[in-house]
């Protein structure tokens, strides 16, 4: 292979007969051109996330009443661009393929300001009709889009044994877009109060035009990509499949569904605790905004911060077993949130202070462990099918891999779809929880809980545990759980 050179006919941002598997041009050059891209993409998947949770931000900016929107409706505000997120994926997935990764990460870059802009004009109107204010929330979601065709692509340029970090990277890179959106909306709400909302859209403005501009620049086609629909269907016959996808709905519907909702509760127990039951006050609602706003960025950070440690950890021990031990911790952390809601239930009045610590450290803790479970499973991917295509005797090693990095890219667009539909899942058990007699989220904390169990077993049974003696007929099976 090449690395280094583009055919004479093409662009030249296009390569052909791109080969990360051949040591000697990943030496040779390989590994830079693959670095500029990963930074450009992280870049640009950052600035995706953090438009697609925008309204997670937009909530704290609405005190309801100006904008007569009680906390259930926030709760589907913020819902509904995780879902369009979700389904946007799997077109998303295409995409680097169909029309090369530099091109199409600029196209979906700039498709970015118009959920911005109007999420500026219509924050200034609070009299918009709620219809319109759902309308102008799913267009955010086309941010969510932008995570499937991001790490489809990079997954092309990295060798198998780099995948871990290098998607990790990049998917840790843009998660934290959630965590930067909501620092940027701490600033505002402490420096210009909570009515200043399209102070935190310019401010996205400037950085959607600089991601498309450094993609324009810096990034590159692969001409010899291909993921098609074919793969997606092929993909799904492989019961892996299913279960990665069940798998990336705890790990990151979990970490997805509380970054667009950890505000929104915070400022719900935040203004319990200042009202103590009464009428709430403009003030009382400013200050509850600004206390949410101080706590509910450090969740993501850390949770996109520790990705890249899950994808780190898995290239050493597997990503089965990170896995595993990930969804344990996970149902540790959320059976104290359980203990602490039914506490908390039991007794009158506002939350105390040891509950509500246990609260924000549960969810904390949550972030972080989902973070690194995402990055795991991401990890289990290429090496399920890098694993099964060793069992295609009649395909030559260039196919094997080829048809390995198509199943991969593949799977990494559907588990990115149907995980970020756990997010929705979260925001409406915990919209549920609210409603119910409580009016806690204790509720959905058991839900979680349970739905953790359920995916650790699945691990442990699948990818983690001894396999059962397989017969020669099936190779590719039996060197599955090994590699993962």
């Amino acid at each position: 292979m090449d690395a280094m050179q583009s055919s004479p006919a093409r662009s030249r941002y296009d390569i052909d007969d791109w080969d990360p598997e051949d040591v000697d041009a990943w030496a040779n050059g390989g590994a830079k051109i693959a670095r500029r891209n990963l930074i450009w993409s992280i870049f640009a998947e950052h600035i995706g996330f953090s438009v697609w949770s925008i309204w997670s931000v937009m909530v704290l900016f609405m005190p309801q009443d100006v904008y007569h929107i009680d906390a259930a409706g926030k709760f589907v505000l913020v819902a509904l661009p995780t879902l369009i997120g979700s389904v946007l994926r799997i077109p998303y997935t295409f995409a680097p393929a169909k029309f090369g990764g530099r091109n199409w990460t600029v196209f979906s870059a700039l498709v970015l300001l118009v959920p911005t802009v109007l999420t500026l004009y219509f924050m200034a109107h609070p009299g918009t009709s709620y219809t319109t204010f759902l309308i102008v929330a799913a267009l955010a979601g086309f941010g969510g889009g932008n995570f499937a065709s991001s790490m489809a692509n990079i997954n092309a340029f990295y060798p198998q044994r780099y995948k871990g970090w290098a998607l990790g990277l990049n998917a840790g890179g843009g998660n934290i877009g959630v965590a930067v959106i909501q620092i940027v909306g701490l600033l505002v709400i402490a420096t210009a109060g909570n009515r200043a909302p399209h102070l935190v859209c310019a401010v996205y403005l400037v950085l959607i035009a600089l991601a498309a501009l450094g993609a324009t620049l810096f990034m590159n086609n692969l001409t010899n990509q291909r993921t098609d629909a074919r793969s997606m269907i092929e993909v799904l016959r492989h019961r892996d499949s299913w279960l990665i996808s069940l798998l990336y709905i705890g790990t990151f519907g979990s970490f997805i569904g509380f970054g667009f909702a950890f505000g929104q509760v915070l400022q719900i127990n935040f203004l319990a605790g200042l009202s103590q039951g009464g009428p709430v006050t403009p003030a009382m609602a400013a200050q509850a905004s600004l206390h949410a706003a101080q706590i509910a960025f450090l969740g993501p950070v850390l949770g996109s911060l520790s990705r890249p440690v899950g994808g780190w950890l898995s290239d050493r021990f597997g990503g089965g077993r990170v896995t595993l031990y990930t969804f344990a911790a996970m149902i540790a952390a959320t059976a104290g949130l359980v203990i602490a809601g039914e506490i908390d239930d039991a007794s009158p009045g506002p939350a105390s202070g040891a509950v509500l610590a246990t609260f924000v450290g549960g969810f904390i803790v949550l972030f972080i462990l989902s973070g690194m479970g995402n990055g795991s499973t991401y990890k289990m991917i290429p090496s399920i099918f890098e694993a099964k295509s060793r069992g295609l005797q009649r395909l030559s090693p260039i196919e094997q891999r080829a048809w390995s990095q198509r199943m991969s890219g593949a799977l990494i667009g559907i588990a990115g779809a149907v995980g970020a539909l756990g997010g929705v899942g979260v925001n409406v058990a915990l919209r549920a929880s609210y409603q119910g007699a409580a009016h806690s989220a204790t509720m959905a904390f058991w839900v979680f809980l349970v739905f953790y169990v359920l995916c650790a077993a699945i691990t442990w049974a699948a990818y983690v545990r001894t396999p059962a003696p397989r017969t020669a007929a099936t190779p590719a099976a039996a060197t599955v759980e090994a590699a993962v």
